[in-house]
């Protein structure tokens, strides 16, 4: 899970790396008051889940809260690279004197966290990495052993930090590493810290991602969550404990398995290239475990999906017996009747293949048809996903 400016810095707050105070409003009368309350020239902010805020127009001064108000007025509704913002965090303007980058991020190929550090902060790290790749320090920390003080001074020595910030630049080192350990986060990111014109070192912006894996771990982060940002289909196979995502084609994928589900989506993607480019809808890994009611549940969420034309059943059977995923397809097809109204291409593989088959077949329901291979199904799927297109044009 992403989180926004605010909701970043809140949790760098509560582990104490330093950060101004803000105020959080979704009115430009509110903008007004949060100016008038703390004080001086404040940056009114977008809080949307993206970067290049500031070059769209998404961050700006106001010397008054009756500027503040008219900057929040303008912000508030603006599209940022897709991102309705809905809104905003005024805090005080920073005097600033230099600009510096830090981060911890989850690195999978070498299962170890990834420290990265830089002078010149303020600027996307990866123009950075390109254009002077020696100015971005990375130092790999195992997450049992962890980062001690030691190494932190290591990471702002190996940076080049100023002498008189350095202590200061690894302390913040060490908090930062402290969220990423206490809130089970994936990547945290500061760009830009500064150090001010009184010489303290502030985490002036901050990017967070939850690992959704240890949400169990902590209850509060639900609290986190922006429903309205949410895909309401996301949403509910998230409460039905569906492993979904969705995509931008016309295809439905279930599958159980990720591994399987991911291949789908290549054979999918490889087979709509003959059908008018159709592509896969959605990644959906119903699990090694799915019974005949989530198999259901899967197939409510897709079918009511106004994008899919199609969709592609893709299990073989382990734990997963095919007569279950079986049963699950004629049981969801009976509940929602005519809305459900997209043919189903079905493979079934493996445990139980015969007895998913004969029910199937015994059920003869008009929109499922059966294939027997991963290649002819798909290319089936996006055959028939291509002329249900074709019919609603």
């Amino acid at each position: 899970m992403d989180l926004y400016e605010y909701q970043a810095k809140d949790l760098f707050r509560a582990h104490g790396v330093p950060v101004l105070p803000g105020r959080v409003v979704t009115t430009s009368a509110q903008a007004r008051d949060a100016a008038a309350e703390l004080g001086g020239t404040v940056v009114v902010k977008a809080q949307v889940k993206t970067g290049g805020r500031g070059k769209a127009g998404g961050v700006q001064l106001a010397d008054t809260p009756e500027e503040a108000e008219r900057k929040a007025a303008a912000i508030l509704g603006m599209d940022i690279k897709g991102h309705t913002v809905h809104r905003v965090l005024v805090t005080p303007a920073c005097d600033i004197a230099a600009e510096y980058y830090l981060s911890f991020i989850l690195d999978r190929t070498h299962r170890r966290f990834r420290a990265m550090a830089s002078m010149q902060g303020g600027m996307d790290i990866e123009e950075v990495a390109a254009r002077t790749p020696e100015a971005l320090v990375t130092v790999l920390v195992d997450p049992i052993s962890g980062l001690d003080a030691a190494t932190a001074a290591q990471i702002v020595q190996a940076a080049a930090f100023p002498a008189e910030v350095a202590p200061a630049v690894a302390d913040t080192v060490l908090k930062l590493w402290d969220v990423v350990v206490a809130e089970d986060a994936t990547l945290v990111e500061v760009n830009p810290l500064v150090r001010d014109q009184q010489g303290s070192i502030i985490a002036l912006d901050g990017k967070v991602t939850l690992d959704d894996n240890a949400a169990f771990r902590h209850p509060s982060h639900a609290e986190l969550a922006d429903s309205a940002e949410q895909d309401p289909r996301e949403a509910r196979a998230r409460a039905r404990n569906l492993n979904y995502v969705k995509l931008d084609g016309q295809v439905g994928i279930i599958g159980n398995g990720a591994g399987l589900v991911m291949s789908t989506l290549d054979v999918v993607a490889r087979a709509g290239q003959a059908h008018g480019g159709m592509r896969p809808a959605n990644f959906l890994d119903i699990g090694g475990g799915a019974n005949a009611q989530v198999m259901a549940d899967g197939l409510d969420i897709i079918l009511c999906d106004p994008d899919v034309h199609s969709v592609f059943v893709n299990v073989f059977g382990g734990i997963t017996a095919c007569d279950q995923v079986a049963t699950g397809i004629v049981q969801a097809l009976r509940i929602l009747g005519d809305t459900a109204a997209k043919p189903l291409v079905v493979r079934l593989d493996g445990n139980n293949v015969a007895q998913g088959r004969r029910i199937l077949a015994d059920a003869d329901h008009p929109l499922v048809t059966m294939v027997d291979t991963m290649d002819a199904a798909a290319d089936k799927a996006a055959e028939l996903a291509a002329l249900t297109c074709a019919k609603g044009a």
